[in-house]
């Protein structure tokens, strides 16, 4: 019984720490873009706020997608058990997630001065990608 409270305190803990980069994130890379916007002409500004909405959208996709397995962490830590759990279903899931997290990296451009830049524009899909085939296998 102890196990499971410090389990939910965890996943409580998650959730906040999700909850906070998805507010935290999205507000830095505003102020950001409103300082680089009285440099910028009137038409990239619309520009950024489509790909600021993709970023936001980003990180709300990756909280969802890792706030999922918690649910079944939970159950079968509770459960002590992983009975009724479908391992094709993880399994699968675990393949996605790797190859689609793979397809990301090995995508990123050779130049070193836009590695960094490439890295941050797809972090969100790299944290929900690697992040949930790092839960699932706590799950499997």
């Amino acid at each position: 019984i102890v196990g499971s409270k410090s389990l939910k305190n965890f996943c409580i803990t998650w959730i906040m720490v999700c909850i906070a980069l998805c507010v935290i994130l999205p507000c830095q890379l505003l102020l950001r873009n409103q300082d680089q916007s009285t440099v910028m002409e009137k038409s990239n500004n619309s520009l950024d706020m489509i790909e600021m909405s993709g970023f936001i959208c980003g990180y709300i996709s990756c909280v969802f997608y890792l706030g999922s397995r918690f649910p079944q962490l939970y159950k079968n830590f509770q459960r002590r058990s992983t009975e009724g759990t479908s391992y094709l279903l993880f399994s699968l899931a675990m393949m996605g997630n790797c190859t689609y997290g793979l397809s990301i990296v090995l995508k990123m451009p050779t130049t070193e001065s836009f590695q960094a830049l490439y890295f941050l524009h797809h972090l969100p899909w790299l944290i929900g990608s690697f992040g949930v085939l790092f839960l699932d296998i706590f799950v499997s």
